[in-house]
């Protein structure tokens, strides 16, 4: 027996990350009480979304252009490049407005749990862009977790042939955290990374 087009949308909007059946149910319902304000908005938006985003050729974002709207800027720094794991990375090193250079999405970390080797990284692109003489950095944006920084210590030696300073992002005790509050592995970074005042 087929399913209905509820079922479907349940089914299809319940594979998104955090959400499961009971929610996916919830949302179709708000969706399907709300279909003038909310379901054709919404359908309009994800159809312009689908046929207009391409992923950047340089850095590997996604975008509307290619390039994208970052690495087509010309107030960019082009010697600083920015290796992140994913969009989200991106998105939030963006919204900080901290970081003016250019990025490079990985798409990705190593993990032999998921069998994400170094094939399926963005990781001949990146060399391409290290070798090039106006670079003059790379800055290793990966996260603390085991495959993060196991990503950025082969991304390291993958690089070090390369006449690049090659740099990470500081790990330790967060702004406004309180040291009762830390877990001994970021205690242990921050020990590590500390610096003159």
């Amino acid at each position: 027996m087929a399913e209905s087009p509820i079922e479907q949308a349940i089914r299809h909007i319940g594979r998104l990350p955090g959400l499961g059946p009971r929610s996916a149910r919830r949302i179709v319902l708000f969706l399907l009480q709300r279909r003038e304000t909310v379901l054709q908005p919404l359908l309009r938006a994800l159809g312009a979304l689908d046929g207009s985003v391409k992923q950047c050729g340089i850095c590997r974002n996604w975008d509307t252009t290619d390039p994208c709207s970052i690495c087509s800027n010309t107030a960019r720094d082009r010697s600083v490049i920015c290796v992140v794991e994913g969009l989200s990375d991106l998105w939030a090193l963006e919204r900080s407005k901290a970081f003016k250079g250019t990025y490079h999405v990985m798409g990705g970390v190593l993990s032999a749990l998921d069998g994400t080797g170094p094939e399926d990284l963005g990781l001949p692109e990146l060399l391409a862009r290290a070798e090039r003489p106006d670079v003059s950095e790379i800055v290793l944006a990966m996260g603390s977790t085991v495959d993060g920084q196991t990503t950025a210590f082969f991304l390291a030696d993958s690089l070090a042939h390369c006449d690049v300073k090659i740099t990470r992002l500081a790990h330790g005790v967060p702004v406004g955290g309180q040291l009762g509050y830390m877990d001994d592995g970021t205690l242990t970074a921050a020990l590590h990374s500390r610096r003159p005042l």
